[in-house]
């Protein structure tokens, strides 16, 4: 990879010169080591026929080295004041830089086939969960956040993080923590270490109407401390029909909704009327 990395002393002499420092109602801590870039971008298996959508742009330490590795990058960035500084960065004819909040694009308009992003915890998996249902000619997702947002994403049953996001990120594909990042990956210094999460999309793995199954899931999470039974009755109609169905669905109406997977949850899915 033959494009400069940008370090904590390059992107403070960038926000200086523009007048900036960042924000922190945007979460806004930028990747500044190189080693986590080339983590991100061998993780995310870039090819260079590939087109690239970068949600969280930044300052474009990211960007750059994307900028070298894909076809084609779309960069997001929600902040209007960077702008300014990623056209100071970038110099590639390859590199479409917008101003653009992904909580409320369309991040399916772009036509990119890989997504790459470093997010904020309070937005992450939200942004996630969103890139997955209306952009689904995305195959490959590589995110840097918070650890317990990024273990909450792939988590699996019986784990303390696992949860509706960890079933919802599994309908729509496999997710693995790909890498701890240090705090001292980033300028300025987060409080809490990061991790990388990579989800590989695969084939939609029931018929089941998705509104309907997202529904069971969310409703058996919304009180932990019930049994999938009682958290479902208000779904089903009554705890008797929840019952009813878990039954059919093979499902021990006892359970909690931490000890089921995704395929547990299409089968209750299926037999609730």
């Amino acid at each position: 990879m033959s494009t400069p990395y940008l370090g904590a002393a390059r992107i403070g002499s960038l926000l200086r010169a523009h007048g900036l420092t960042p924000k922190k109602t945007l979460g806004q801590n930028f990747v500044i080591d190189p080693n986590t870039i080339r983590k991100v971008i061998d993780t995310a298996r870039i090819q260079p026929n590939d087109h690239v959508l970068e949600i969280g742009a930044g300052c474009g330490s990211l960007t750059v080295a994307l900028a070298d590795a894909a076809r084609r990058v779309t960069a997001l960035e929600v902040d209007q004041a960077l702008i300014g500084v990623l056209h100071d960065v970038l110099d590639a004819s390859n590199v479409t830089v917008l101003h653009a909040d992904a909580l409320v694009a369309d991040l399916g308009a772009f036509g990119a086939t890989k997504l790459i992003a470093n997010l904020p915890y309070n937005i992450a998996a939200t942004v996630v969960l969103r890139a997955l249902e209306i952009a689904p000619e995305i195959s490959v997702l590589t995110v840097m956040t918070q650890r317990e947002v990024g273990e909450r994403l792939a988590a699996g049953p019986g784990s303390k993080t696992y949860g509706q996001t960890s079933v919802m990120t599994a309908f729509f594909g496999t997710a693995r923590i790909a890498g701890v990042v240090s705090r001292n990956a980033f300028f300025p210094v987060p409080r809490v270490d990061s991790v990388i999460v990579e989800i590989t999309r695969r084939d939609r793995p029931t018929d089941v109407d998705r509104d309907k199954l997202f529904r069971v899931i969310k409703a058996s999470f919304s009180q932990r401390r019930k049994t999938i039974r009682n958290a479902l009755a208000a779904v089903a109609g009554s705890t008797e029909e929840a019952e009813a169905a878990l039954q059919a669905a093979g499902v021990d109406p006892g359970v909690r909704a931490e000890e089921l997977e995704l395929e547990s949850f299409v089968a209750i899915a299926e037999k609730l009327g």
